[in-house]
């Protein structure tokens, strides 16, 4: 059962790994097209700024460790999360290798979710559904809060955000253009451009920070998911000396140890230092011509969806929110530039992950099951 325990770690951390070349380009697809930054200096840009990001709270974390399983229903073992791991890692490379921006938060909640009620013979209440707190948002649990609010409202406000983010930089060049003198020469076209482009290397910062304060946290979640699980069967009473870091250090299932975040940061940050170049050609190329004014209202719009989002502990899409910050600047600029049938395939992949993660753990658990291993 040990070794069990220590394949699940590991396919956890191969799954932060994929999840950060998989979402490497929603970090920096939009520097590298408007060629603010070359891919390299992005992509390192990027894995720095995910590794910082990581280190800045637990609460998404805990949404998955404790939030979404309902672990009287069913008993959440090393083989149930093998398995929604790699449901997960599965469509994550299904998605990459078609160079399609899909979601692997959703991934990994449709992973988690399509196990769960494999282990518990189809029973739906193996899932939390809602638990509303009367300690406000933060504390409300379950899928309903935590994941399909946020899966709707996150690429809406990504939309919205992006859109009004660019038509206020827009109103303040068009303000700067009537004003006489020196002031008016930086609303000249080569100006702003030069402007935004230096600007455009926060916003990416930001975004890369965004991305690791989210994303990063989501497989943490797993990681102390597996531990409560393994010392609740007994796993970790007889763990040699070099592995009693294991022991979670907390008994409340919602504490994330200190070395768990730190190996998901290292994990995510290399993962995303080996980039996803056809995401980036996805989303920084096809939806529409970027200028750097336009990837900073996108970044800007996205990290800002993000960073609120892990604040609440709501895991919710890095994919979502940039795409559709993207497309909201797309809009803001010219209706007409938007390449509907892109978007078309990214939104299909959308609708897809969850069930399709969800579908793969499912199987792979009968099949564990059938096989006498669970």
């Amino acid at each position: 059962m040990l070794t069990l325990l220590l394949l699940v770690i590991f396919a956890a951390l191969v799954f932060e790994f994929i999840n950060g070349f998989h979402d490497t380009a929603n970090s920096i697809a939009t520097v590298v097209a408007t060629k603010v930054l070359t891919p390299g200096k992005a992509v390192m840009l990027a894995a720095s700024m995910n590794l910082i990001g990581a280190f800045f709270g637990t609460a998404v974390a805990k949404t998955i460790s404790s939030g979404l399983i309902d672990a009287e229903v069913v008993q959440v073992t090393s083989q149930v999360i093998l398995c929604a791991l790699m449901g997960g890692i599965t469509w994550n490379l299904i998605t990459w290798w078609f160079g399609l921006p899909s979601s692997s938060s959703h991934a990994l909640i449709g992973g988690l979710c399509g196990a769960a009620l494999s282990a518990s013979h189809g029973n739906w209440h193996a899932l939390v559904w809602s638990q509303a707190s009367v300690e406000g948002w933060t504390h409300n649990k379950g899928l309903l809060w935590k994941v399909v609010l946020p899966m709707v409202s996150s690429p809406l406000a990504g939309f919205l955000l992006g859109v009004l983010i660019l038509a206020l930089l827009y109103a303040l060049i068009y303000g700067l253009s009537k004003v006489p003198g020196v002031l008016g020469r930086f609303a000249r076209p080569r100006w702003v451009n030069a402007f935004f482009g230096k600007a455009q290397l926060a916003s990416a910062a930001y975004m890369g920070f965004a991305h690791g304060s989210n994303d990063a946290q989501k497989t943490m979640g797993i990681i102390a998911l597996a531990l409560f699980g393994a010392q609740a069967a007994g796993t970790l009473d007889t763990l040699p000396a070099w592995l009693a870091f294991l022991h979670p250090s907390s008994s409340d299932n919602a504490h994330i140890d200190s070395w768990i975040i730190a190996t998901c940061a290292l994990v995510m940050a290399a993962g995303t230092a080996a980039g996803g170049w056809r995401i980036i050609k996805t989303l920084g190329h096809k939806m529409v011509k970027l200028q750097p004014i336009d990837g900073f209202a996108a970044e800007t719009a996205s990290a800002t969806i993000l960073v609120t989002a892990a604040h609440f502990g709501m895991p919710v899409s890095t994919t979502h929110s940039i795409s559709t910050a993207i497309m909201g600047v797309g809009f803001g600029k010219n209706p007409k530039a938007l390449k509907i049938t892109v978007i078309e395939r990214i939104i299909w992949a959308w609708i897809l992950t969850i069930p399709a993660a969800g579908g793969v753990a499912y199987l792979l658990y009968k099949i564990v099951e059938r096989m006498g291993w669970a």
